[in-house]
């Protein structure tokens, strides 16, 4: 998760919301990204996604069989969907996003028994840690108008 959060204060530093992502693969590191929706132009570019694609790419395979992702926030909708079509089959966050969070908070859609897919799922490591980056980009947000 310190992975994680490594990527997470890359995107604070690029003014987007500070969430970083790993994906793990045979205890190695296989992908790592942050959000990048304002560079990119792009409501797609969160973390997870550009995660989910760069470790396709080093498996040259869409099925990220066997591989743990390790996200800062919560997983929304989109991503939470991407990592059961990818076959993920653990996710690991840090912080929940009542607002938007499709694991737990608000919908769970990893361990939805109707789909053809499941996650195992941990959740709260480092919560403090990841919420409070969070909670400081928004602070200054506020303070800067």
């Amino acid at each position: 998760m310190q992975q994680a959060i490594t990527e997470a204060k890359k995107a604070f530093e690029r003014d987007e919301v500070p969430v970083g992502t790993i994906i793990v693969y045979e205890n190695n590191i296989i992908a790592r990204s942050h959000n990048q929706r304002e560079m990119l132009l792009d409501p797609t570019a969160h973390a997870e996604m550009i995660a989910i694609t760069q470790a396709s790419t080093y498996l040259q395979n869409w099925r990220l069989n066997d591989t743990t992702v390790y996200v800062t926030l919560e997983p929304c909708a989109m991503c939470a969907g991407a990592l059961v079509q990818a076959r993920v089959k653990n996710l690991v966050y840090g912080a929940k996003d009542e607002g938007c969070g499709a694991c737990e908070s608000l919908i769970n859609l990893v361990n939805d028994p109707r789909f053809n897919h499941r996650l195992n799922v941990v959740s709260g490591i480092l919560e403090d840690e990841c919420g409070e980056l969070l909670r400081q980009f928004f602070l200054e947000r506020c303070r800067s108008g």
